[in-house]
């Protein structure tokens, strides 16, 4: 059997203006029909960097070294024509964010259309039929539709299918997807596995899988690699390399995985683990709902919604997209103003707050978001971004105050303060996450809404970050709401947990007794499809998984 990818000694260099700077640094791999290799390690580890190289895809100012052959052509040196009739025909990609990869102007079944066109010679009306197939193919509902919406009219898992059905258009050998579920909810990730899995079984393609989700890894992989610092350390069968590693590098990666502890399963029962928190509520819902637009189009976000988050408790809010969990955040928050029901915040009535009294109310908050890179301004230095909530709400504070502050913060979220000078973009992910910890953290509030913080991190920059707000909260005290789609993370960081689904409140109680007994088959469901880095507990996993149903919303 040929392998459909073969790299032999693999380097790559890039050219920057401070030198040039090594990622890969002789990587050899082979990835066989129907196989799939994953290949993972943090960020700067050159895994990305690898799966770019193996479809000639790297930036200009890459000199790559070594041989890529995919489908017995020579990748390194190939001329650009050369390489144009190899992307989608021989090999193609599944990026992370389909909305990179979609054209946001063009409707869904001319951009698979068209891809169907640039390497076979049929006519527009079959190529428009084959995209139709194609949708149903991957299990779009209603692809007639479906192929005549643009992309922002699609939820993000059904995107993420487009994408699938365009890089399986022409039937290819291989297939690199880079971070292909990382942004979706574990039910969505469970379906889109299931159908890779199916279209490698059924077509006989090749998966070269990038992540740092072991979950994933234990779910999908037959075989793994294991990057650090451009080099492999590790290679194997998926059940040697996650259950008996080898290599220090990777037994550190697998302590950092958040494991969900599971337990089988009944409707309700089960002993209660933990109580409600017996402070004063901190922040307050009391069946509130929420409506976007008007008319036949408007959009039921939240209905009836009643949550309580009390004086230094974690509590966490999980659901899918579309749930309402980030709605009921930015409710609390004051962003988003209910048509009924009612909010307090810190006791006090939010909704009839005004001026001077609500800016005092809301200064008590501190907000962590999903992307560092969005909430920072990259203007600023990291001294000026922790800075600018004293300069807006503690305007009588002195510059030299503010350093100290500012200084003082840093170090409370482990950061030198050397970083100060520096601009965001010049920081990894994880030391941006903990920038903006700190300038959530500067004002000292009483209240923290962290939404999605660590969904983009790396499993060890996650652990870090969570630690962190772990060791913050036992000294200062302050309440948090976390929102996210991490049920093994939620289990591990909070100490209630609410779940949602469709705009209301599915069920709430303890964390540890609410998703070791679920209550309802929606709950039950979310936790059936977590995956877990352990490639036999997640066979019986994906069954029972099967046995009771995805549900709707990919």
């Amino acid at each position: 059997m040929n392998s459909i990818l073969e790299i032999e000694n693999l380097s790559v260099v890039f050219s920057t203006e401070s030198g040039d700077v090594p990622a890969v640094r002789g990587v050899s791999l082979r990835v066989e029909p129907g196989e799939t290799l994953a290949l993972v390690g943090e960020s700067g580890s050159g895994k990305s960097t690898v799966a770019l190289a193996a479809l000639g895809l790297l930036p200009g100012n890459a000199r790559a070294s070594g041989g890529v052959s995919v489908g017995g052509t020579d990748v390194v040196g190939a001329g650009e024509a050369e390489l144009a009739r190899l992307r989608g025909r021989t090999a193609s990609m599944v990026f992370q964010e389909p909305a990179t990869a979609l054209d946001p102007l063009t409707r869904i079944g001319k951009q698979i259309a068209e891809v169907v066109r640039n390497h076979r010679d049929v006519s527009r009306q079959e190529a428009a039929a084959e995209a139709v197939e194609l949708l149903r193919r991957v299990g779009i509902p209603e692809p007639e539709r479906r192929a005549s919406a643009f992309p922002f009219q699609l939820s993000g898992g059904q995107r993420q299918r487009v994408v699938i059905a365009m890089a399986i258009a022409n039937s290819p050998g291989l297939l690199v997807a880079d971070e292909p579920t990382t942004a979706l909810d574990v039910t969505v990730q469970a379906e889109i596995l299931d159908l890779l899995r199916a279209l490698a079984a059924d077509s006989g393609t090749g998966v070269l899988l990038v992540t740092h989700n072991m979950g994933v890894v234990a779910d999908f992989a037959d075989r793994v690699a294991v990057m650090l610092e451009g080099e492999i350390v590790e290679t194997g069968a998926v059940e040697d390399v996650l259950l008996r590693p080898t290599h220090e590098y990777t037994r550190r990666l697998l302590a950092a995985v958040p494991r969900l502890a599971v337990t089988v399963t009944g409707s309700g029962g089960g002993s209660v683990v933990g109580e409600e928190a017996e402070g004063a509520p901190v922040v307050e819902l009391r069946d509130v709902s929420v409506q976007f637009g008007r008319g036949p189009r408007a959009v039921r976000a939240l209905e009836e919604v009643s949550l309580t988050v009390r004086a230094g408790e974690t509590v966490g809010l999980v659901g899918e997209s579309g749930s309402g969990k980030s709605t009921a955040a930015r409710v609390a928050l004051g962003l988003v103003v209910p048509e009924s029901g009612g909010v307090s915040l810190f006791g006090a009535d939010l909704r009839k707050a005004r001026g001077r009294a609500r800016r005092a109310l809301l200064a008590g908050v501190g907000v962590v978001l999903q992307d560092p890179v969005a909430s920072l301004d990259a203007r600023m230095s990291v001294a000026e971004c922790v800075a600018e909530p004293l300069r807006v709400h503690r305007r009588g504070m002195g510059a030299v105050e503010r350093r100290e502050r500012v200084a003082e913060v840093l170090e409370l979220v482990r950061l030198p303060r050397e970083l100060a000078r520096r601009g965001p973009r010049e920081l990894s992910g994880g030391q941006r996450q903990r920038v903006s910890l700190a300038r959530a953290l500067v004002l000292e509030p009483r209240l923290l809404v962290a939404d999605e913080p660590t969904s983009a991190l790396d499993v060890s920059v996650q652990q870090t970050v969570l630690e962190v707000i772990t060791e913050l909260q036992a000294e200062l005290g302050f309440a948090c709401l976390f929102v996210s789609h991490d049920l093994a993370v939620v289990q591990q960081f909070a100490g209630r947990v609410v779940v949602m689904r469709g705009g209301r409140v599915e069920e709430q109680g303890p964390t540890m007794s609410t998703l070791l007994h679920p209550e309802t088959a929606y709950t039950r469901r979310l936790i059936a499809a977590v995956p877990v880095p352990d490639p036999v507990l997640q066979r019986e996993r994906r069954e029972r998984r099967l046995a009771l149903g995805t549900g709707a919303g990919a």
